[in-house]
């Protein structure tokens, strides 16, 4: 069994989440059964200062957590079980888990940059999943872009009249925020839809972001396949279908989970992608295949170790850990301050 590590996930109110569906609820109870110590904050609960110095001496800066205790179990209604709260030193765990939902907003990204004070990959502080720095340089839908051989036709822009244009050359469109999470805001737009230059007043009206648009994939039909990279090496994958009517796959909003296995395709895909997400240090990455096509590579808070786990009977949660420990090495546990 491994060392016991003390781990800090960072993540929204656990008293809302479906205990059959959160990959984070999941990788809590893998974390338990191999001895890890538990603490439960909620990213609002985080505090960056100096710490006080000695004369001559430098100042430390410190980032700690108003935190609780936690333990947790697959029972409805009765999930978790907190300690008592206390001021949490992030500095003195061993991992941190950056597990709070999106959407990838000035808050998210003010969250990566305290999490950097603490984050060492050389085994000196805390590793934190993923890795913070890399977390803020790769939006889902930004990341994607510098595998252009990968992905379908896409668009990145604030310029209406330029996506009038790609929908005049590529005729069905998929209407995208690019800072959005779970399909909010996701439109197919048919290349006679007259509704275009209204979604588009609406949208920039609202947003100073831009759009991504991508060519409709009608094997999207067939499903949106999420794919499970741990470490950058495939580990499982689930097929989303849309529901009857519904352009989106989000199992959310109607879509329906199907087992899956990798094609040859996917395996190119993960295969091109995987050692950068190694070197990255992005642990847990979830990536959305259409067809032969990469469309998103989701770093924030991926999902589907759950929904892959009832079809394929594998525990991806505690193949997570796995890879944290290798990550972590050997060394002495440090007591939480």
């Amino acid at each position: 069994m491994p060392r016991p590590l003390t781990v800090a996930v960072q993540m929204d109110p656990i008293e809302s989440i479906n205990i059959d569906a959160d990959s984070t609820f999941a990788l809590m109870l893998a974390a338990q059964a191999r001895g890890h110590a538990l603490f439960h904050y909620e990213v609002r609960h985080l505090a960056l200062s100096e710490g006080v110095a000695k004369a001559g001496a430098r100042r430390e800066e410190r980032l700690r957590a108003l935190a609780r205790p936690v333990t947790v179990q697959r029972v409805r209604g009765d999930h978790f079980r907190f300690g008592e709260q206390r001021v949490l030193d992030l500095g003195t765990t061993d991992v941190i888990l950056m597990r709070q939902d999106p959407p990838f907003d000035m808050a998210y990204i003010t969250a990566t940059h305290l999490l950097e004070h603490v984050h060492r990959e050389d085994g000196s502080g805390p590793l934190v999943v993923n890795n913070p720095a890399a977390v803020r340089n790769a939006p889902e839908k930004l990341l994607v872009t510098h595998f252009p051989e990968l992905m379908p036709p896409t668009l990145v822009t604030w310029d209406s009249d330029a996506i009038r244009g790609f929908r005049a050359t590529h005729k069905d469109i998929v209407v995208k925020p690019l800072f959005g999470n779970g399909g909010a805001g996701v439109f197919l737009m048919r290349h006679d839809d007259p509704n275009l230059n209204a979604l588009l007043e609406m949208h920039f009206a609202r947003s100073r972001e831009p759009l991504m648009v991508q060519r409709y994939e009608p094997a999207v039909r067939q499903g949106d396949k999420r794919i499970i990279l741990i470490d950058g090496e495939p580990a499982g994958a689930i097929n989303r279908v849309p529901a009857q009517g519904e352009a989106r796959s989000n199992i959310h909003v109607g879509g329906r989970p199907e087992k899956s296995t990798l094609t040859a395709r996917d395996r190119e895909i993960c295969a091109a992608i995987g050692p950068t997400l190694q070197r990255q240090g992005l642990i847990f990455v979830g990536i959305d295949v259409i067809g032969d096509w990469l469309t998103e590579i989701n770093v924030t808070s991926p999902t589907g170790l759950q929904e892959i786990g009832r079809f394929d009977g594998v525990d991806l949660a505690a193949r997570i850990w796995e890879a944290i420990e290798r990550r972590i090495g050997a060394g002495d546990v440090r007591p939480p301050g």
